[in-house]
């Protein structure tokens, strides 16, 4: 059970509690039918003022006097805290939690994104411009909330340490992982763990220092980005040679919109296209894409 619904659950236990301890009392004190019972036990703890279904003895007064004292706190309680869980949405998002659980249950093929700060945020932006599935993990709260505010994006709250999360992201049929943590421990220990689980993968993590480079290609990732240097490199760039790296970045950034970048593999080729060289295709006059 979730923490966050545990405050639900003891508020819906005590009301019960209370409401079955006043239909049995006015059952054996009384010798009220159920529905009776029931009926009295109700205006009672909820304190609307309605006439008794029939008049008390002296020993039922009593048992409604205590009946109350003891069930207006417990209402007061289950009341402010459904209210609570309804205007903070805690209930919308335990729903849509699971409603993204089953989209990603059938996922295969897909990325999975462990982060969701600035750099995790880029990633999952470019791939939402490549049209390629993608699931965020993320264990920050505000964060996650942003995330739900996103109708198109699938995500997992959690740490992306925990194995439990990795798999429920379906590790074992993902084809990449991208670690985005600003802790190079806790990208190491991502990196050991998706390498373990899927030895396929492909893994590209983030590193903060050139030490943790080495030890992240040691542990399985595929590639190792850091984000400080290549943000150095880039501005120096942009001073020694600004046009090459403006074209560069164009190509890059732009290519979802002017022009489109693609990779194919040889072994995805149609028949038509195998054991043919780049000249005899002659794809350039054929659709106007360079190679």
């Amino acid at each position: 059970m979730k923490s966050e619904f545990k405050p639900a659950v003891y508020a819906f236990v005590l009301l019960v509690s209370i409401v079955s301890i006043g239909i049995i009392g006015y059952m054996i004190i009384e010798g009220f039918s159920f529905i009776e019972s029931f009926f009295m036990t109700i205006i009672t703890v909820a304190t609307v003022g309605f006439q008794e279904v029939h008049p008390l003895s002296d020993v039922g007064r009593v048992f409604t006097a205590f009946l109350i004292i003891f069930s207006f706190g417990i209402f007061a309680y289950a009341v402010t805290t459904f209210t609570r869980y309804i205007v903070d949405g805690i209930f919308r998002n335990y729903y849509k939690d699971n409603k993204v659980k089953k989209r990603i249950r059938k996922l295969s093929n897909h990325v999975i994104i462990c982060g969701y700060g600035r750099n995790g945020k880029q990633a999952a932006l470019n791939l939402h411009d490549h049209k390629e599935d993608f699931v965020i993990i993320e264990k920050n709260e505000s964060l996650v909330q942003k995330i739900r505010e996103d109708e198109s994006l699938l995500y997992i709250e959690g740490d992306a340490t925990n194995e439990e999360i990795l798999e429920a992201a379906k590790l074992e049929s993902a084809r990449a992982l991208i670690a985005t943590l600003p802790n190079d421990a806790e990208n190491l220990y991502i990196v050991l763990t998706a390498r373990q689980l899927n030895p396929d993968l492909l893994i590209v993590s983030r590193a903060s220092d050139d030490h943790s480079v080495e030890k992240l290609k040691m542990a399985g990732a595929s590639n190792v980005i850091m984000p400080d240097k290549i943000g150095g490199q880039r501005m120096a760039k942009l001073v020694a040679e600004p046009d090459l790296v403006e074209f560069i970045e164009y190509l890059m950034l732009q290519s979802h919109k002017e022009v489109s970048l693609e990779e194919i593999s040889c072994e995805n080729l149609a028949v038509c296209f195998a054991d043919k060289s780049i000249k005899e295709l002659d794809i350039r006059n054929v659709s106007g894409a360079n190679i």
